[in-house]
């Protein structure tokens, strides 16, 4: 169970860091762009393997989306990434 819970932690990170790439004015266009294909992807109806095969469908939903955000972020200048990292990470108590 603890595992299901990094993974969660982990994704949330990748989320925050994408909507701040699509907020901040200093991401490229072309991040921006692969924030919401992945976005547009993870709600679009057309998948590359249909949902209806509960495992399979959903997992290439994540790879997908995964893949993008990572475009994303490959996209960003150097610094930026680590910048926006820090000013969006969520506060562990």
């Amino acid at each position: 169970m603890w595992k299901l819970g990094r993974l969660w932690w982990a994704m949330r990170k990748e989320l925050l860091l994408a909507w701040a790439v699509l907020r901040d004015g200093r991401s490229p266009w072309g991040a921006k762009l692969a924030v919401l294909a992945a976005a547009a992807y993870l709600m679009s109806p057309l998948d590359l393997v249909t949902d209806a095969i509960p495992v399979l469908g959903w997992l290439d939903d994540g790879i997908v989306v995964f893949l993008l955000l990572k475009l994303s972020q490959k996209l960003l200048p150097p610094g930026l990434a680590d910048a926006l990292r820090a000013r969006k990470a969520p506060n562990r108590r």
